[in-house]
């Protein structure tokens, strides 16, 4: 009954705040770009890494090829927003993901595991010389994988 009370304290307290926020207040301006957190460009290339994986896994080659080019795109910014991160760990992987494209083209799905095991090896690399050497990729195993999205490829429309 305690903590039933403590919740419902919770609620009315959030919801007696003010009703309406500037709009101001929740859009940023024109002018001011936020830029991501670093932690937040590498979750989502730790998602983009895993949905990748089971695309290709799945043999749905247009969506790992959809995967691929954001995880590129979430390296470079990475890359390019975070001056810390020396451009050789960047650039060092250029050479598996071109793999893995070539792979996703050929639907050759041996070349597509071996050189995203290549990228995550890559990656850890990474994590290693950024003294981060606690943050350790895997490529995924058959447990359930995100239950919010479909892999297997689905009939064009």
């Amino acid at each position: 009954m305690k903590s039933w009370s403590w919740c419902a304290a919770l609620v009315i307290f959030t919801l007696s705040g003010p009703v309406a926020v500037a709009q101001s207040e929740l859009t940023p301006s024109s002018t001011a770009k936020r830029v991501p957190r670093l932690v937040e460009t590498m979750s989502a290339a730790q998602l983009q890494h895993l949905k990748l994986w089971f695309a290709g896994k799945a043999k749905n080659w247009d969506l790992a090829a959809y995967e691929l080019l954001l995880l590129k795109n979430s390296l470079v910014e990475a890359a390019l927003l975070y001056p810390d991160i020396p451009t050789s760990n960047v650039t060092t992987l250029r050479e598996p993901l071109q793999s893995i494209s070539d792979a996703i083209t050929a639907k050759d799905i041996r070349k597509f595991a071996s050189t995203v095991r290549e990228l995550t090896d890559g990656c850890n690399a990474c994590h290693r010389t950024m003294d981060r050497s606690f943050v350790v990729m895997k490529l995924p195993t058959d447990q359930q994988p995100p239950a919010n999205q479909v892999f297997t490829p689905q009939g064009k429309q």
